[in-house]
């Protein structure tokens, strides 16, 4: 089955709600207007129920198909945007100042959206597909946030499936492993604090610019020497904050970053460490310091059967020489994870283009011609999986 010819109908329609709501980007769980907007369209489509204010601002709508089976899916897209200033130039370009969709959460929501309104209207299956937009994905755990607020059982999901795009791979293409997809994404915070003074006189003081930059270089080695380097870990220090003036050494400095790993146990040697080494290089220079390690998002890991039924669905859309069935992990995280740590089922990469510029970039533009080829997998997913009877 490859492209769904009715998706090529209404991919400029579906393209209109993309760059509405690319215009107008919400972050975390203020994704009021957005939420509001994706209700509005699921009834007008007349979905069988939609629920709003799940996991705080998260949207539910249940479609079921003809027949009797009492299976259901869920469906995954993601509605929040980024802190971030837009420079694209786009005639859609966002509103909202400090405010941008740089990571196509805009495309996300629209496609299944799109998706949505053809199995309302087709209904050619046999079971129920729940369709989920999920609030705060970049950093607040949107969807926990949905899953403690009864999420799977209260829908009886029994299998979920989320998409993400990804720039650098062409349009029509798409990617997926078994097992580990995406890395764990935890936050650490250490605080040094020492003795401020004079900046000519710093033997009168204990200096937590030194002591915090010996910890940056310190904890690099937990990598390079710590871990086996056959296996996935990457510490990032990107904030450092300290001092209010050139003349003046202050009393405290505060560093902030993240660590991402691929398995559970390269997860634990990363914060122990982390934690003898701010707590030693800290002694050592005389200067308290301290860590604070949140572990954030798990490792996203597809189920093994699900992973090879989602690269099946994508080759019946675009070919199976257009699916990379054992993609390279990457260490981004994301929060699907929660889900697929709840029941089985699978995450997947859809190319987004090889000159779009990449996720978390001010440039950044999701491309509509992605359109069609999304709608079509979670359409082709839906009828495949929740097959009528002959």
């Amino acid at each position: 089955m490859p492209i769904v010819n009715r998706f090529h109908d209404l991919a400029e329609e579906i393209t209109a709600w993309r760059r509405d709501i690319h215009q107008n980007p919400e972050i975390l769980y203020e994704v009021t207007r957005t939420a509001a907007f994706v209700a509005e369209q699921l009834r007008a489509f007349g979905v069988d129920s939609v629920e709003t204010g799940v996991g705080r601002t998260g949207v539910v709508g249940v479609i079921k198909g003809r027949g009797t089976s009492r299976h259901v899916i869920g469906l995954r897209a993601d509605m929040d945007a980024l802190p971030m200033t837009e420079n694209t130039g786009a005639p859609w370009a966002s509103k909202v100042p400090g405010k941008m969709h740089a990571c196509g959460h805009d495309g996300h929501t629209a496609m299944l959206l799109g998706a949505a309104k053809y199995l309302a209207d087709t209904r050619n299956f046999d079971g129920t597909v729940v369709v989920i937009f999920q609030p705060a994905e970049e950093g607040g755990a949107g969807a926990k946030a949905m899953i403690d607020d009864g999420l799977i059982t209260r829908y009886g999901i029994e299998r979920v499936f989320g998409m993400h795009n990804l720039p650098g791979m062409p349009v029509g293409t798409f990617g997926i492993r078994p097992g580990a997809m995406m890395a764990s994404a935890d936050r650490l915070r250490i605080s040094v604090e020492g003795v401020g003074g004079h900046a000519a006189r710093p033997h009168l003081s204990r200096d937590p610019i030194v002591a915090a930059s010996a910890i940056v270089m310190a904890a690099q080695t937990i990598v390079s020497r710590n871990a086996d380097p056959l296996e996935a870990a990457v510490l990032s220090v990107t904030m450092f904050n300290a001092g209010s003036a050139d003349n003046i050494i202050p009393q405290k400095a505060e560093l902030r970053g993240t660590v991402r790993t691929l398995k559970p146990e390269m997860r634990d040697i990363m914060e122990t460490r982390l934690a003898e080494v701010v707590a030693q290089v800290g002694a050592a220079y005389g200067v308290r310091a301290e860590l604070e390690y949140r572990r954030d998002y798990p490792v996203t890991v597809n189920d093994e059967v699900e992973a090879h039924h989602a690269a099946d669905i994508a080759a019946r859309v675009v070919g199976e020489q257009n699916v990379t069935r054992n993609i390279v992990p990457t260490m981004g995280g994301e929060d699907f994870s929660f889900m697929l740590n709840t029941v089985p089922g699978a995450f997947i990469f859809a190319g987004v283009g090889e000159n779009v510029a990449n996720l978390h970039n001010e440039a950044y533009d999701f491309n509509d011609e992605l359109i069609p080829v999304g709608c079509s997998y979670w359409a082709t997913l839906v009828e495949t999986t929740l097959p009528r009877a002959a």
